[in-house]
């Protein structure tokens, strides 16, 4: 059964001299992976340079069975962002969102909301010109992820004091008896951050060191409300670009 959908690229690992694995995250059956030949030839059907990190593509495959782990692209067609490959910030924001989506992402199932949620996302994020509205983007980019994933903070017990419970994904007004948590002052900048829009978000201000917390944040609560979310290794350089 031949099988058509759009699909953003998230990460490449080398298999052998003759071809690497990508593991792509299809609107029509969640998170794959193919096998690409990286042959340099003409007869070459896909080019490396068409499956960068978020690469937004067009893609057919052919599904011989349901329990068919590794997949062979057919064809396949990619969008040209215009800034996102060549502007050094946002690139280094891109190989961060690739590999976080591919520890959150690899074990769902398709979700066209979730889909259509980071399409659009990126179409922003790449049409975004001031460079002021990005350093929080990755920020707001995932927290509101975690909505379409049934695990994102609840803000209704907020108050000043409050503890935020990372297991719970709700405040407490005593401090956890596990260590999962943010402090109070940790705590108050998460209603903040969610009441982020992309076209708004510019206006509200984190010192470095509060974006890097709420960086380590994202990381640790994705990793605690997804099996198997393992250590990013895009993530200390991510720091250093907004610190």
């Amino acid at each position: 059964m031949n099988i058509k959908s759009r699909g953003i690229v998230l990460t490449t690992t080398k298999h052998s001299d003759e071809g690497q694995i990508v593991h792509i995250l299809t609107e029509a059956d969640g998170c794959r992976a193919f096998f690409v030949r990286t042959s340099k030839s003409k007869r070459s059907s896909v080019k490396s340079r068409l499956l960068q990190p978020l690469s937004l593509i067009d893609i057919e495959w052919q599904q011989r069975s349901p329990t068919q782990d590794l997949l062979s692209i057919k064809t396949l067609s990619a969008y040209s962002w215009k800034t996102i490959p060549f502007d050094p910030t946002k690139s280094s924001i891109a190989l961060f969102l690739a590999e976080f989506m591919h520890n959150a992402l690899r074990s769902e199932p398709a979700n066209e909301m979730l889909f259509r949620y980071i399409e659009q996302s990126l179409e922003w994020f790449d049409t975004c010109e001031d460079r002021h509205k990005l350093a929080n983007f990755h920020l707001v980019f995932l927290l509101r992820m975690g909505q379409f994933l049934g695990f994102s903070p609840n803000l209704e017990g907020y108050k000043w004091g409050t503890f935020f419970d990372m297991q719970s994904s709700d405040f407490k007004t005593k401090r956890p008896e596990h260590d999962n948590f943010l402090k109070p002052d940790e705590a108050a900048l998460l209603p903040k951050l969610m009441r982020m829009q992309f076209a708004t978000m510019h206006l509200f201000r984190f010192s470095g060191a509060q974006r890097s917390l709420l960086l380590q944040f994202a990381s640790d609560y994705y990793r605690l409300h997804v099996a198997g979310f393992s250590q990013l290794k895009s993530l200390d350089v991510l720091r250093e670009v907004f610190a």
